[in-house]
C-alpha cells in the first residue's frame, strides 16, 4: 500500500491518469444516477445491461474495422435502445425478452469478430471497463455529452417525472410520451456507451441501478431519490476508485462493492426510520 500511495502521489500519475479518470467518472456517473431513477421506477432497468452488450459487439466491430470505437458505438447503441423501446411497447415479443435477445446476440457477435480477428486482449477492457486508461479526447467527449444529457434532463424534468409516473395521465394532458420515452432511451443509449469506458460491459448496469434503489430505501419523493440516487453516485465511484488505487484492485468491481455496502447501509438506515 505504501508503495501505491508514493505512486499515486506522484505529479505525472495525477496528471495523467487520476484527473481524468475523477473528471470522466463524475460525469457519466451524474448521468447514470439521474436517469436509473425513471428506468428503476418503469421497470425497465435491465436496459442498461443489454444495451451495454450491444455497445460492447459495436467496440468489437470498430476495433476491427479500424473504425474510432467511440463514435462508431454510440449511433449503434442508440438505434438499439430505440427499437427495444418499440419492441417493449408490442405485444410481439415482451421487454425483458428483447432486452436478452439483444444483449446475448451482440456480446456473441462481440466475441465472435474479435476472436476471430485475434483482438480479444486488445477489446477486453471493453468488458470489464479501464478508466485509468482514460485519455484527453475520451475525457472531453464524456464531459460533453453527459453535460448534454444532465442539461436536457433538467430541462424537461417534469415531462419525465409525469411519463415515469403514469403514461396514460399523461397522454391525456397533451403530454407527447412517445417523444419522452424516447428521450429516455437515447440518453440511456449515450450514458451506457460512456459508461462502457468506466465499468465495462459487464458492470455498467450497476451504476444506474444501485444508486436509485439505495436512494428509495430512505427517500421518497421522486425529486429527493434524484437528488439523492446522483450524491450516492459520485460518493460510491470517489471511494471506489480510492480503495482501487490503495489496494490495486480493478477500478469497476471495487466501485460496484462500495455501491452494495452503501445499498446495505441505506437499507438499515430505511427500516430504523420506518421504525
Amino acid at each position: 500500500m505504501l508503495e501505491n500511495i508514493k505512486l499515486i502521489m506522484t505529479p505525472e500519475f495525477i496528471k495523467y491518469i487520476i484527473l481524468p479518470a475523477l473528471i470522466g467518472g463524475i460525469a457519466v456517473t451524474l448521468c447514470s444516477a439521474l436517469l436509473g431513477v425513471s428506468l428503476v421506477l418503469k421497470r425497465y432497468s435491465m436496459i442498461g445491461d443489454g444495451l451495454s452488450h450491444v455497445g460492447y459487439g459495436a467496440l468489437c466491430v470498430a476495433a476491427v474495422m479500424n473504425f474510432a470505437p467511440l463514435k462508431f458505438a454510440l449511433p449503434v447503441v442508440i438505434i438499439a435502445a430505440i427499437i427495444l423501446l418499440r419492441l417493449g411497447d408490442s405485444n410481439k415479443l415482451k421487454g425483458d425478452s428483447a432486452i436478452a435477445v439483444f444483449s446475448t446476440t451482440a456480446l456473441a457477435l462481440g466475441i465472435l469478430v474479435s476472436s476471430k480477428a485475434g483482438l480479444m486482449n486488445d477489446v477486453s477492457h471493453y468488458m470489464f471497463g479501464s478508466i485509468l486508461a482514460m485519455d484527453t479526447n475520451d475525457v472531453i467527449l464524456s464531459v460533453v455529452l453527459s453535460a448534454m444529457v444532465i442539461i436536457i434532463f433538467i430541462l424537461f424534468y417534469h415531462k419525465i417525472f409525469a411519463v415515469t409516473f403514469d403514461e396514460n395521465f399523461s397522454k391525456a394532458t397533451g403530454i407527447k410520451i412517445n417523444f419522452y420515452k424516447m428521450l429516455i432511451a437515447v440518453l440511456t443509449a449515450i450514458t451506457i456507451v460512456l459508461g462502457m469506458m468506466m465499468m465495462g460491459s459487464l458492470l455498467i448496469s450497476s451504476l444506474i441501478i444501485f444508486p436509485a434503489i439505495t436512494s428509495m430505501r430512505v427517500c421518497k419523493s421522486f425529486r429527493s431519490v434524484v437528488i439523492c440516487s446522483g450524491f450516492v453516485s459520485v460518493f460510491s465511484f470517489l471511494i471506489g476508485l480510492c480503495v482501487s488505487l490503495l489496494f490495486n484492485t480493478a477500478p469497476g468491481a471495487s466501485i460496484v462493492i462500495v455501491n452494495v455496502i452503501v445499498f446495505l447501509i441505506f437499507t438499515i438506515a430505511g427500516k430504523i426510520k420506518g421504525m
